[in-house]
């Protein structure tokens, strides 16, 4: 492809000298993949070099979002890049003779163009063509020649050769002489190409016609305009001098091997003269053509001829040295004579690879995709062959891989391999090392530091997975009762915790009305008293939520137990009295030995280890007389009454439980004794039928009775006719009064009554003793014990509503029924 210079230089900036310039931009694909422009130098600023964007296929709207940008090799700024159209254009002037000092054919500018989403590298190559912006010089522009007049025609003189920093056609092109007619020019061309121009004697000299000859040389370039420059030559013609030294060869090829130490010796030339005198003394020198940085590496001795190396022979900055040295005598008209010496330079491996890395990564978020690539690795080496090859590798195993992007120059993408977790390595030290094949090797690392950012991928974590926190009863509001703290390894606001109570009811009250937690830190604190007899325990959650985004958050089952203290005293419940009053009893005189006196029961509302009651008399009028169960509460005769014991007892019971510090209830029993025919009740004795029967107990007894078998009666009647599915039973004959009593003495006897059940028993047994009725009926959860009770005598044959009030009622509340007991 090729462009008109008119594309690059605006109308009113171009010069007559540029009118016949253009500029060839080449774009072709390479093995290497290597893009290739060219241009010329001195180019003005903003001159556009091409459209890389349709070059390289790629669409000039989208560059700025993928990030593209350009790498160039040089100290310099010299192109940029429009993002907005694609086009790559001048920056700065570029002057090809100061790229390129050393005057290669070919003077390239290599850059990159790096397109960060998705990675991709082009690799451009900058071909900068020469003008004719420099003319020839000379090195010295004063040459002095002393000329035998005995010189034969034919007989060469080496000249100074001019310099051109340009190239191709714009360097030197060719050498004219003034006009003369004892001399001429020849030019050569030596292996670099560089022309130059010995002085050719055409005419035998004369010292009596002409003792001296000036001349002007003059080197003309081949650029358009033609530049030139000049250099005076003063031919002196000398006395004759007839025979010149002679070298042994007239080429010497020499094998050094680079970085040979200074001093080392390389070749002794020797040239010999038939002259005698001082005309038969040599003296060594490098001619005109030996470059001066041939010079600075190697030494020359004038008296003997031997070179020794002076300076850093560097296979990679020259592999090959030309050195032109001339032997010249002595005489009063030296001869001298000229040789060649070729020295060819083995390479060494003493190039440490170099490694460069770019586009680099630092930070990035621990959740980064397995693939994304971290940095852009290049790696080279200045030797040669196995030398020059150089691997990559990173030094120890890491969650990382390379991964080959091009060959010439050599990159390598470091690539996550697989996923990072901050938790587990907050930072990557990436060491990153090139070795060459050299033997031994040589080897540099670099390394690339790596810190990950923080994301919210972990969830808060509990110690424990369920909490059991016991608290003890009659504890004071706003008491702390544990600290429930969790744990979050993200860092910052992914690992701020706050605390809830996860709502639940329980009975209507809401968890967030019994407890409460400090969202900062945890703590849980009660905000009411609780007491064991009404609240045992309780079960909720309580979560832990992170202030990340999105939040992550755990939970914890939490079990609160209520813990009894020994706040309830017992109470005594038979045999029952009014508060603070002492307790009747009549009983025969003529009682029999163990026979039951009475019975004591005790109810205690805390736990079982306080609810424990054990009974002890107090204060006993005979302890002789009467014994007492500590556990069941049974008052025993020990034996049957004499004629001197009292005919009133009176018996003082205490009631204790097993808290710490214990507490107790007592109840007093007056005893009487009465001279009857009637039989003590006894757990072994039965009492006629015929004794008393129309006594009041016993009628009471009977029309209560025959009062609840009746209304019994109908309600199982309506309820037959109104389900139709049950069966008719029959009507059961009514308890006497002898089968009534001996069940009553025969339970009392055999049974310990410590239950709830025996209670309501013995409520009887006291109560009907009395001639009253017990009704147990079922109250809502939560109720106490209610006995009412009306004096002995009342009627029980009124079915009204009066007669109703005159029923003493005892309630009693279990966890799974409740009973309806009615004793006439």
């Amino acid at each position: 492809m090729a462009f008109e210079s008119g594309s690059f230089f605006p109308a009113d900036e171009r010069m007559n000298a540029w009118a016949t310039v253009f500029v060839l931009c080449a774009v072709w694909p390479s093995a290497l993949s290597v893009t290739r422009y060219s241009i010329a130098e001195e180019m003005e600023r903003g001159s556009v070099v091409a459209n890389l964007a349709a070059d390289l296929g790629l669409e000039p709207g989208g560059l700025a979002q993928r990030e593209v940008k350009l790498d160039i090799f040089t100290n310099k700024k010299y192109l940029d890049f429009n993002k907005k159209t694609g086009e790559l254009f001048i920056v700065e002037k570029m002057d090809r003779e100061y790229l390129c000092p050393a005057k290669p054919t070919s003077c390239f500018l290599k850059l990159d163009v790096v397109i960060e989403s998705p990675l991709r590298i082009f690799n451009i190559e900058l071909g900068i063509t020469d003008i004719n912006d420099n003319a020839p010089h000379f090195r010295r522009d004063r040459v002095e020649l002393d000329v035998s007049e005995s010189a034969a025609p034919g007989e060469r003189f080496s000249l100074p050769n001019a310099v051109d920093p340009d190239v191709g056609i714009n360097t030197i092109k060719t050498y004219k002489l003034s006009v003369s007619e004892h001399f001429t020019i020849e030019i050569q061309t030596g292996s670099d190409g560089t022309q130059y121009v010995d002085l050719v004697l055409t005419k035998s000299l004369d010292r009596e016609e002409s003792a001296a000859h000036q001349l002007i040389l003059t080197a003309v370039d081949g650029g358009v305009p033609v530049r030139s420059g000049t250099a005076s030559i003063i031919v002196r013609v000398q006395d004759t001098n007839d025979n010149p030294p002679r070298f042994d060869k007239q080429t010497y090829t020499i094998n050094m091997t680079e970085n040979s130490p200074v001093g080392t010796s390389v070749v002794k030339l020797n040239a010999t003269d038939l002259d005698e005198g001082v005309n038969s003394e040599v003296v060594y020198s490098f001619t005109l053509y030996t470059s001066e940085k041939t010079q600075d590496v190697f030494a020359l001795n004038p008296n003997t001829g031997e070179i020794t190396v002076k300076g850093t022979i560097d296979y990679e900055d020259m592999t090959l040295y030309e050195m032109h040295i001339e032997a010249r005598d002595k005489g009063t008209h030296p001869l001298l004579e000229q040789c060649k010496v070729v020295v060819h330079v083995t390479d060494m491996n003493d190039n440490y690879p170099d490694i460069t890395i770019q586009s680099v990564k630092n930070t990035v978020g621990e959740d980064i995709p397995v693939g994304s690539v971290i940095a852009l690795v290049g790696i080279s080496d200045r030797d040669s062959g196995d030398n020059g090859k150089v691997s990559l590798s990173i030094h120890q195993p890491m969650p990382f891989i390379l991964n080959r992007s091009s060959e010439s120059p050599m990159y390598y993408n470091l690539i996550v391999s697989e996923p990072l977790d901050r938790e587990i390595q907050p930072e990557y030290d990436i060491t990153l090392i090139v070795t060459d094949s050299g033997n031994p090797p040589l080897s540099v690392n670099e390394t690339v530091t790596l810190h990950l950012l923080d994301v919210n991928d972990n969830v808060p974590q509990f110690p424990q997975s369920f909490y059991t926190i016991r608290v003890m009863e009659n504890n004071a509001p706003g008491a702390l009762l544990s600290s429930l703290t969790a744990f979050d390894p993200d860092l910052h606001e992914n690992q701020y915790l706050v605390y809830f109570i996860l709502e639940r009811e329980i009975a209507n009250t809401s968890m967030s009305m019994l407890f409460s937690i400090n969202p900062e830190n945890g703590n849980l604190y009660a905000l009411k008293t609780f007491d064991y007899e009404i609240e045992k325990e309780f079960h909720f959650h309580i979560e832990a939520r992170d202030s990340g985004s999105p939040p992550l958050s755990s939970n914890v089952s939490v079990h609160i137990i209520i813990v009894d203290q020994n706040d309830n005293a017992p109470v005594i419940v038979s045999p029952w009295r009014a508060h603070g009053s002492v307790v009747e009893e009549k009983i025969p005189r003529s009682t029999d030995k163990g026979s039951l006196v009475a019975k004591v029961i005790a109810l205690d509302t805390d736990s079982v280890h306080n609810s424990r009651i054990t009974y002890q008399f107090l204060q006993v009028t005979d302890a002789t007389l009467f014994s007492l169960d500590q556990y069941n509460g049974e008052i025993r005769t020990m034996r049957m009454f004499s004629y001197r014991d009292p005919r009133h007892q009176r018996l003082v019971v205490v009631a204790k439980d097993n808290g710490e510090p214990a507490l107790s209830a007592t109840v007093t029993i007056k005893l009487s004794t009465v001279e009857t025919a009637v039989k003590a009740y006894s757990d072994m004795t039965e009492v006629p039928l015929e004794y008393d029967i129309f006594s009041d107990l016993n009628l009471y007894l009977v029309i209560g009775l025959g009062s609840v078998s009746f209304l019994l009666l109908i309600t199982i009647l309506v309820t037959i006719v109104l389900k139709c599915q049950k069966p008719k039973p029959s009507k059961a004959a009514p308890p006497c009064r002898n089968s009534v009593i001996s069940e009553r003495n025969s339970t009392i006897a055999d049974s310990t009554l410590v239950s709830n059940d025996a209670y309501w028993y013995s409520l009887f047994l006291a109560e009907t003793r009395k001639g009253k009725m017990v009704v147990r009926q079922p109250v809502p959860k939560g109720s106490r014990y209610i006995v009412s009770s009306l004096p002995r005598g009342t009627g029980l044959t009124d079915t009204s509503g009066s007669a109703a009030s005159t029923l003493q009622v005892g309630i009693k509340n279990t966890h799974h029924n409740s009973h309806v007991a009615l004793f006439c």
